[in-house]
């Protein structure tokens, strides 16, 4: 029995996610990667579902060329199927051998067909390319194919930098067209915002009225961010909320499943298992729920199967219902410690003027140690911290107290007086929050492996209205 949330493969971890669905079903390619010294190349793996709960493992789905090949690294792509029904798997191919006249390791894209149903795939070496000389030889990566249907043609996007401009300012999502998915030509650019170092795993889809353009970065933020446009020739706007998480969940990206988006990526593991340790890249599979809202900007929550498959209740009590520290600090915390894996929903009704308030996750008894999630009306945003913070010297003053929160785990949202919701899942060294069915923001918790829960404010006032824990029962 599957009795993991969050996936993982077994002595490896989790890199970029090619999403696919068909025929209910959703094909979970991904990067595995294994952290070994020397390297032995980057394969595709694959996970199936049909719910986003239950998961199927299958292996190694396109393994490595080999220590020669172009593609000893199978790094990033797309996949899909044609009007004759052959299934198409673009990727990107990597040799570190294989350098341009600077010394630095090329990239190419590189295609894969498939007549059984994605059970085995036959390489197209032949086909493979790089880029023109408008681009950059060693960030050409990530191809997306989609079909234009206005058109009539195919398109690819892929992650690409200019060749000449400000460094830092180079990336553009490039672009190619084909007639038959098999000869490519260059057209303009899909998007050049002179703005990143390069925007990685690009995607586009419809919806509703609604074309979105996804992409990750690195030079603002490390995040996935989206933008919206009414037509596949932009222009590309960004929404007030711009970004699907915070920083530790990276390079998501999407497939509808029973008229529903849903969008995977990775959570990132911590050098060193341990909550000061560096963000790694590759980590652990999660998937958040995208629902459009009114004016087509997108909000991410739990998908409803999952916090649904949360069945077996877990009671819990905190005895007191208000706090009220109009100037000071108050806490309350839960009578009982709860499990590793649990999932929590709280509704606190937030009183006017207040300034600080929120959860307390894998608290001590006395609210004293704890992971916080904390949101901030006055700030509008909701922020991941811990207490006692990191240590920098013998002395009591000696504490990253400059530091007054994990900065990138930082989340714009609404925050009115009134009641709001939070969500959370918890799992083994994993927390996934979600406000209001529209904010979410992953992170890790190594240090504290349990503990209870709790509530707080900070000049103000508030109200628990109802909490709920409950255990996965599937």
């Amino acid at each position: 029995m599957n009795n993991k949330v969050f996936y993982r493969p077994e002595g490896a971890f989790v890199g970029d996610v090619i999403p696919f669905e068909e025929n209910g079903q959703v094909y979970l390619y991904f990067l595995f990667e294994d952290r070994k010294i020397p390297k032995s190349g980057m394969p595709w793996s694959l996970v199936t579902t049909k719910d986003y709960v239950h998961l199927e493992e299958h292996g190694v789905a396109l393994p490595s060329g080999g220590p020669d090949a172009k593609d000893f690294n199978c790094y990033t792509g797309s996949v899909l199927v044609d009007d004759q029904g052959t299934h198409h798997l673009f990727y990107t191919g990597n040799n570190p051998k294989t350098t341009d006249e600077t010394g630095r390791s090329i990239q190419l894209v590189m295609h894969a067909t498939s007549d059984d149903g994605m059970k085995t795939w036959t390489r197209h070496d032949e086909l493979s390319f790089g880029p023109s000389e408008d681009y950059e030889g060693y960030d050409w990566r990530d191809p997306f194919v989609f079909k234009d249907e206005e058109k009539g043609i195919w398109r690819m996007l892929f992650a690409a930098r200019n060749n000449s401009g400000p460094e830092r300012r180079r990336g553009v999502t490039a672009q190619y067209i084909s007639d038959d998915l098999y000869s490519w030509k260059q057209a303009k650019p899909f998007w050049d915002p002179k703005r990143f170092v390069a925007m990685e795993c690009p995607e586009v889809f419809h919806w509703g009225d609604w074309w979105y353009f996804i992409y990750s970065e690195f030079t603002d933020a490390f995040t996935t961010k989206y933008r919206m446009a009414k037509t596949l020739d932009g222009p590309w706007i960004a929404p007030d909320k711009d970004t699907i998480d915070g920083r530790a969940f990276y390079a998501a990206k999407s497939t509808f499943l029973n008229g529903k988006r849903f969008f995977t990526g990775w959570i990132a593991t911590k050098k060193g298992t341990n909550d000061d340790g560096e963000w790694q890249w590759a980590g652990t599979m999660s998937t958040l729920e995208a629902v459009q809202n009114e004016d087509g900007s997108l909000a991410f929550r739990f998908p409803e199967t999952l916090t649904q498959s949360f069945k077996k209740t877990v009671p819990v009590t905190i005895d007191k219902k208000t706090l009220n520290a109009p100037d000071g600090y108050a806490c309350a915390v839960s009578d009982k410690i709860l499990p590793g894996q649990v999932y929590i929903k709280a509704t606190i009704n937030i009183k006017p003027g207040t300034h600080e308030c929120g959860l307390l996750l894998r608290s001590s008894n006395d609210g004293d140690s704890s992971y916080v999630i904390r949101l901030e009306p006055h700030r509008s945003r909701m922020v991941f911290d811990r207490w006692p913070r990191k240590m920098t010297g013998g002395e009591q003053w000696q504490i990253s107290g400059d530091v007054p929160y994990y900065v990138e785990l930082e989340r714009p949202c609404d925050l009115p007086a009134g009641k709001h919701t939070l969500e959370v899942i918890t799992e083994d060294s994993i927390a996934v929050i979600v406000l209001d069915g529209q904010v979410a923001l992953s992170t890790r918790i190594y240090d504290k492996a349990a503990g209870r829960i709790g509530y707080f404010v900070s000049d103000g006032a508030i109200e628990l209205s109802s909490l709920e824990v409950n255990q996965l029962e599937i």
